[in-house]
């Protein structure tokens, strides 16, 4: 028997212990009722940051900015991904102009940029937007 996975709820930032064998169940947060896993990119905020990094499932940031033309072609591969690495992989945006002290804070010099988390610590980070194979395979040379 496997332990359970510690995961952030991207709507309330509750901490759930979700078993591993349940991730395809549609787990529920245990504080705010509202899915835990998601099939699309969820909005992060300053104030989520410090609690959305850590978990036991990965979490892959795209910093981007509503200006920016490539963050925008972008956005549907990211979308798409979401879809697919549900229950491995949390996928959130960054807006990096409505969160510049964060972006400033993770050192952003170019958007867009891909930030990976895995129990609280960058472990990859890769700058520019990728076509969905490369993306998947990124993030596979990354243990995803």
């Amino acid at each position: 028997m496997t332990d359970p996975l510690h995961i952030p709820c991207p709507h309330c930032n509750g901490l759930n212990r979700i078993p591993a064998a349940r991730l395809g169940d549609a787990p529920k947060c245990g504080r705010c009722k509202a899915p835990v896993l998601l099939n699309a990119p969820f909005e992060l905020q300053q104030g989520d940051y410090a609690s959305q990094i850590k978990g036991d499932l990965p979490l892959l940031i795209d910093v981007w900015a509503e200006w920016c033309g490539p963050c925008k072609s972008f956005a549907p591969i990211f979308e798409q991904a979401a879809r697919q690495l549900s229950g491995r992989c949390r996928l959130a945006k960054l807006d990096s102009e409505t969160n510049q002290q964060l972006a400033g804070q993770l050192g952003i010099r170019s958007i867009p940029s891909l930030i990976l988390f895995r129990n609280g610590r960058e472990v990859a980070r890769q700058s520019g937007a990728l076509p969905l194979p490369q993306l998947l395979e990124w993030l596979r040379s990354q243990g995803v």
